[in-house]
């Protein structure tokens, strides 16, 4: 993995992500209909930081694809388009008040500050149920989700399933984390 605090990538591993991407993005054309390939990449290779941070996506199991298009700003999303929520993301509570409210068996982390050193957003509940819109994700795990101010400031925080052909939304409170809850990100390039 490349290191964190550089925040580039090496000439191999851009290549080699480049290459991944493509596969990815040639593999589910119906999530980004209309959109070529060659511009993404050219806007990629003008911007590693945004690299940089795709690359955190894919090396903790995200599986970063192309979900929307933007043609008026010219800005394409990625998002975590793993099947369940990313291996290398779960076990995490919500963020850091949660994190530091906890008394015993601390998580190693918390899903905003991995999210934020990722240099990728959280999924709101909008965008996860978007994502859901392009094929059945978190069959089996859970994702926080961005959670509202008014719900957080009462100690909970939100997260959501697909289970029985229906996206489920649920609460739990912040501090709680479990082996099968994650978080899932985007990107905007």
């Amino acid at each position: 993995m490349a290191s964190s605090t550089k925040k580039e990538l090496s000439t191999k591993e851009s290549e080699e992500l480049l290459k991944t991407l493509k596969t990815r993005f040639d593999k589910h054309s119906k999530r980004h209909k209309d959109v070529e390939w060659d511009k993404v990449e050219a806007k990629l290779k003008a911007n590693p930081h945004k690299l940089w941070a795709l690359y955190q996506m894919e090396t903790t199991g995200g599986e970063p694809d192309i979900v929307a298009y933007d043609k008026e700003s010219d800005q394409y999303t990625f998002c975590d388009c793993a099947p369940e929520s990313p291996k290398e993301r779960r076990s995490l509570c919500y963020d850091r008040e949660a994190l530091k409210s906890r008394k015993k068996f601390k998580p190693k982390d918390n899903a905003m500050d991995a999210a934020a050193a990722m240099g990728i957003e959280i999924l709101n509940e909008e965008q996860y149920r978007t994502l859901q819109s392009l094929g059945n994700f978190d069959t089996k795990t859970s994702s926080w989700l961005k959670t509202p101010a008014e719900i957080r400031k009462l100690g909970g925080a939100i997260f959501g399933d697909f289970r029985y052909d229906t996206i489920f939304i649920y609460h739990n409170g912040a501090e709680s984390y479990y082996a099968a809850r994650g978080f899932r990100g985007q990107l905007t390039l």
